[in-house]
């Protein structure tokens, strides 16, 4: 199947796709500032720029959309008809990708979070599951 958009307007749809301050991503800062936590943003100075750093915490968030990074979940399973080769292909290399990232932060002592977009869903249980994280820290001062 080919694909319904002509490369240039193809081209247009994917520049709007985009690398922070994502709806999930915002959710989950409001729902950390609710709580009283303090982090920053998007540290280029950490193996795969965690979307969300709390630096004290030692922990490092990363706010992941089931279908680019291949959750296991109904949508991130998914593939999409047109194309099959190259998503299958790009996604598997956003889950390497993802995977080595985690294992170079947690080599130099970060707490790596993932917190997917389909756990937005329910928001009484994405605070429970931040509450938890903030209480868990041992460094938490």
């Amino acid at each position: 199947m080919t694909d319904v958009f002509p490369p240039e307007k193809r081209s247009a749809v994917m520049r709007r796709v985009k690398g922070r301050d994502t709806a999930p991503e915002l959710k989950v800062r409001r729902a950390l500032t609710a709580l009283g936590a303090r982090y920053r943003l998007n540290r280029k100075d950490l193996p795969g720029t965690p979307d969300i750093v709390m630096p004290g915490r030692r922990v490092a968030i990363f706010v992941h959309g089931c279908f680019w990074h291949g959750h296991d979940c109904a949508r991130g399973s998914r593939v999409p008809k047109a194309n099959r080769e190259y998503w299958t292909a790009k996604v598997a290399r956003n889950v390497a990708r993802d995977q080595r990232t985690s294992a170079e932060l947690a080599a130099a002592g970060w707490r790596v979070e993932t917190i997917w977009e389909c756990e937005m869903k329910d928001a009484a249980a994405l605070t429970e599951r931040l509450a938890a994280l903030l209480a868990h820290n041992p460094l938490a001062g």
